[in-house]
């Protein structure tokens, strides 16, 4: 894949990202440093897999507990392995609206091909606050923007008005919709999709967020099985529901136990299971409660994922 080029214009997004992007883990050591050869390996996998763009530093790359240096670092050292050959999109949101425009700075002077923008966490500030925060960042920096709603995280949930709002600003270009409902992902198409493109962010329902109109999916399964989940992506994508249903019918077990325990827990765990990665993670995070280990085993079983015996 050749690395897109994303217009800043909305209005004719000719080259908008549109599929399976993964939302990758951030590959760890045991003591909690960076394995940066683990993560060379998965990018490189999701490239050959047909993964259509990655997300890196986001939640499941845990963001939360990379220091600022790493953050910036990590997202310089994914272009340069990734960047000429799949899109590369930087977590840079905060609850300080400061921090944001310092990480989506960076990440322009990296070469990041858009940036994912979470609602500010833990303030709970009022729509208008979100409207402008998310404007003072998009008129800051120029780089392509998605929005990411994500209110069973963040305390904070961003309405369609507000949505309505930025779309209206040239560089917002996409939103990812983790409410976990149909109805509003569908809202958000039919509301805002002229403008935006909206990507699910609940693997479970992504199909059915593809089928009515949305550009993709920003997703957690793709970090075990990126094959099908870019495959259920293009067949959606082009009208072929009954197949994507078939691969999404596979994926399903994986879509509900990998979210057992609070993401990225449980997917770390099943890459270590499949000897992609090690065995890390970093405090307040832990590794998986061992009663959840068969229903994971179980469910990239049903995927038809194999993985070493002694893993």
């Amino acid at each position: 894949m050749v690395k897109s080029n994303i217009t800043l214009d909305n209005q004719i997004m000719s080259t908008e990202i549109k599929g399976s992007i993964v939302a990758i883990v951030t590959p760890m050591h045991g003591d909690g440093s960076l394995d940066l050869r683990a993560f060379d390996r998965l990018v490189n996998w999701h490239v050959e897999a047909g993964t259509n763009g990655i997300v890196v530093v986001g939640t499941t790359g845990e963001s939360a507990t990379l220091s600022m240096e790493e953050h910036c670092d990590l997202v310089a050292h994914c272009v340069e392995v990734g960047g000429q050959r799949i899109p590369i999109i930087a977590g840079t949101g905060s609850n300080s609206t400061d921090e944001a425009l310092y990480f989506t700075e960076s990440a322009r002077k990296n070469g990041a091909d858009a940036c994912l923008l979470v609602t500010p966490y833990y303030n709970k500030p009022s729509q208008e606050g979100l409207f402008q925060h998310f404007k003072a960042v998009a008129e800051g920096v120029d780089i392509p923007q998605i929005l990411y709603n994500v209110p069973s995280r963040t305390a904070c949930d961003m309405d369609l008005q507000t949505v309505d709002r930025l779309a209206g600003l040239s560089n917002i270009v996409g939103i990812k919709d983790a409410t976990g409902s149909i109805p509003r992902g569908l809202e958000l198409v039919d509301k805002c999709g002229d403008r935006l493109s909206v990507y699910s962010g609940e693997d479970a329902i992504s199909l059915a967020l593809i089928e009515g109109g949305a550009s993709g999916t920003i997703s957690v399964t793709a970090n075990v099985a990126p094959s099908l989940m870019a495959e259920m992506c293009s067949l959606a994508l082009a009208g072929n529901i009954a197949g994507a249903a078939e691969i999404d019918r596979k994926l399903a077990a994986l879509h509900s136990t990998l979210f057992r325990e609070a993401n990225p827990i449980p997917v770390k765990w099943a890459l270590v299971k499949m000897g992609l990665i090690e065995s890390g993670i970093r405090l307040p995070l832990v590794e998986l409660t061992g009663k959840y280990h068969i229903q994971v085993s179980d469910a990239l079983k049903q995927a038809g994922i194999s993985f070493p015996v002694a893993a």
